[in-house]
């Protein structure tokens, strides 16, 4: 399994981009955590901290698909770098001027989110002229890419504490935002980043939502998003039933290992067959998966049944990434992206604030049930456009491979 891994990365160009990206990511995956133990260390209450970690949630899903069409329109260096030296100046504002006063801090932690740069969908726009447009490698690179996210997802919080404890709230604030511009700008002064081009496009106000393949697609995650929401917070609720945050520790780290395998053994693989059946039995299988969560056993059985319902998600979001390039229209493969990145953001915080009643009127079961109908409207979405996701755009098996960046081992001009 990680010798096809290993191979990609060996690819010019391929590691640096992954690295960058996922490092030029950070602030990002780790925001809510940090803005909550910042505010909590300034003397605002948990309400406070809670709001201003939506705020920058809310922000950022907004900004998301507006920096991708920027980016398919002006390129990626334009946009990338100098959105992720804004953001990392709102989060600049946040750590200095604290929390005293509440519109200063909501307004710091809006720039932050609003001006978060695209680096996920520029990375998977980026892959085709990596990886030489060859179709199979570049579905593999996007299996490599959702396991590294899981990566991310786990150690991004074992940093923050850690930088908390070696400095300070703000401190760690401060040190994580250098660290990601670092990372956006080894992206985009690489050479593929600068030599990619988007196609040409329609004028639309619209831009990639005008896919009617693309908004089946972004209704089906919208729902996965709900259901991985809920159990982060149905699994609080577990834990203080059963032992208490170490509980929950576990809880979340068998998820994410369970998506860790799921992906990686899914790349491992050429798969036959189009993506979107594919990816109609991958959601099933989700959905099923998260079933048994309502059992709510035991914290060893627990442990494997929150293993066994992270273990196709990771091939999911893989097979939603060729799906996205075979619907999103020509010249909107950055925004098409971004696009699925906000719905799947915005799922989970809707899946979030859904369980919280779930569980006090109904008890954890009835939290861990917030998941199981989150990954069935996914599912019966797919079922009822199928017809729809049917048609992918003609000709287009890899989106990126009707954009025009000079080849990766060629010099820009040159291709």
């Amino acid at each position: 399994m990680a010798a096809g891994y290993a191979e990609l990365l060996r690819t010019r160009h391929a590691a640096r981009l992954l690295v960058g990206t996922l490092i030029g990511r950070l602030p990002n995956g780790t925001a809510p955590i940090a803005i909550v133990l910042f505010t909590r260390a300034e003397g605002g209450s948990y309400s406070l901290a809670g709001a201003l970690a939506a705020a920058y949630g809310v922000a950022n899903a907004v900004g998301q698909p507006l920096l991708g069409r920027a980016v398919d329109l002006y390129g990626q260096p334009r946009v990338q770098l100098p959105a992720a030296l804004v953001s990392a100046l709102g989060m600049v504002w946040l750590a200095l001027s604290g929390t005293g006063s509440v519109e200063v801090a909501y307004a710091a932690v809006v720039i932050a989110g609003l001006f978060t740069p695209p680096l996920e969908g520029g990375l998977r726009a980026l892959w085709p002229s990596v990886l030489g447009g060859r179709e199979e490698r570049v579905h593999q690179a996007y299996a490599m890419d959702a396991v590294a996210q899981e990566v991310m997802f786990t150690v991004g919080p074992l940093l923050v504490t850690l930088f908390v404890a070696v400095w300070s709230p703000a401190g760690a604030l401060l040190a994580l935002n250098a660290i990601g511009v670092l990372g956006a700008l080894s992206v985009v002064v690489s050479e593929p980043s600068r030599a990619w081009r988007s196609a040409p496009r329609e004028a639309h106000w619209l831009g990639a939502l005008r896919s009617r393949g693309l908004l089946a697609l972004l209704g089906a995650f919208f729902f996965v998003g709900t259901a991985l929401g809920s159990i982060t917070v149905a699994g609080v609720a577990y834990a203080d039933d059963h032992g208490g945050q170490a509980v929950y520790g576990w809880l979340m780290a068998a998820l994410g290992l369970g998506a860790l395998v799921g992906g990686v053994a899914y790349g491992a693989r050429q798969w036959a067959g189009a993506p979107e059946r594919r990816l109609r039995l991958l959601v099933a299988l989700l959905a099923v998966c998260y079933l048994p969560l309502m059992l709510v056993p035991g914290p060893v059985a627990m442990t494997a049944l929150a293993a066994l319902a992270g273990v196709f998600l990771a091939p999911a979001i893989a097979c939603a990434f060729i799906v996205v390039d075979r619907h999103a229209p020509a010249g909107t493969v950055t925004e098409a992206f971004s696009w699925l990145v906000t719905f799947f953001g915005v799922g989970a915080a809707i899946g979030t604030a859904a369980a919280g009643p779930a569980v006090e009127l109904g008890g954890t079961a009835a939290g861990f049930g917030v998941a199981s109908v989150g990954g069935a409207a996914a599912l019966l979405v797919l079922m009822a456009t199928q017809r729809v996701l049917a048609v992918a755009a003609a000709g287009r098996a890899v989106a990126g491979s009707g954009e025009a960046p000079a080849p990766a081992d060629v010099p820009a001009g040159q291709g």
